[in-house]
């Protein structure tokens, strides 16, 4: 690996070919690492998973706190059988409602509750101080300008390969 790559997981004396290459598996190491931290501390700190705290950040940015089922999966890049499964979860909790649509009556909702909006704000105190801590004050100058142009331009980029 170059002078400043970094893998956890390389065998010994395993160097990946090019700059592009080690690039890739530091940020896919880094992330797994990353997300799994987040995830622990919000399980221990909120008793939350990390796809069950965007879910309620998802919902308490909806209007009125509720979105359908089929637009969640969508946000979330999860199957619609996955999204039923993690808001069958959180509403067994009383953190969600499932309900039919207020527009459409075919459709569902998924709606947040005030134990879900409570819950979500302690999960959000805990999230946001960690992601200062783990990323952001990592961050050299100029490095978060040229992430988000980065993961823009891929996340523009996925959206309309995959829609």
């Amino acid at each position: 690996m170059g002078t400043d790559a970094w893998s956890r997981t390389a065998a010994p004396g395993h160097t990946e070919a090019g700059l592009p290459r080690q690039a890739w598996r530091a940020y896919f190491e880094a992330t797994a690492l990353l997300q799994d931290r987040l995830d622990r501390t919000l399980k221990d700190g909120a008793d939350l998973h990390l796809a069950d705290y965007n879910l309620l950040l998802l919902l308490s940015e909806a209007p009125e706190g509720r979105m359908r089922m089929g637009e969640l999966a969508r946000l979330m890049v999860f199957s619609p059988s996955r999204v039923t499964y993690q808001v069958k979860t959180l509403e067994q909790r009383g953190l969600v409602e499932r309900c039919a649509s207020a527009t459409d009556r075919r459709g569902a909702e998924a709606v947040i509750t005030d134990d879900g909006r409570h819950l979500f704000r302690k999960a959000a105190a805990l999230h946001s101080r960690q992601v200062q801590d783990l990323f952001l004050d990592q961050l050299e100058d100029g490095e978060a300008g040229t992430l988000l142009r980065v993961f823009s331009r891929l996340g523009r980029g996925l959206e309309s390969v995959n829609g």
